[in-house]
């Protein structure tokens, strides 16, 4: 979005921060343009991460999508890159909505240090992908 520019609509996104044991969840606007983390899924089985996740998109109703892509610190993809591009497009295809990646290399060290972000690090994460991706889009002045 050109900066500057005005929507036609407040729209509302989900964002997740993929990993293989856990994943965090946080839900935004282009309103408040401010990642509120809502959970951290840590189900072993992949149908029962989904109907989760199903549950938040109806509870929500996202107009978009936003994955966390894990980068090498020069930012090169590596081995998580490709497993969180597929979660990613496992979303596309369950729920039918768009999804764009931000890079997410330093939004958990960020929170790591911060003792009251350990039992919720993954949805504070996924809080902070959220938040660059409003920057990234130029939905923040």
């Amino acid at each position: 979005m050109p900066e500057g520019a005005k929507m036609d609509k407040e729209l509302t996104i989900m964002a997740f921060d993929y990993g293989t044991r856990r994943i965090g969840i946080a839900v935004g606007n282009t309103l408040t343009k401010a990642g509120q983390p809502l959970k951290m899924i840590a189900e072993p089985s992949e149908d029962v991460r989904f109907r989760a996740i199903q549950v938040l998109i109806k509870e929500w109703q996202p107009n978009q999508l936003v994955v966390g892509m894990p980068c090498h610190p020069d930012g090169t993809e590596h081995e998580m890159s490709a497993k969180a591009r597929r979660f990613g497009n496992q979303l596309h295809g369950r729920f039918q909505l768009p999804v764009d990646w931000v890079d997410e290399r330093y939004t958990s060290a960020v929170l790591e240090g911060d003792p009251d972000m350990r039992d919720n690090l993954d949805a504070e994460s996924a809080a902070l992908i959220l938040e660059q991706y409003f920057l990234e889009k130029n939905w923040i002045s």
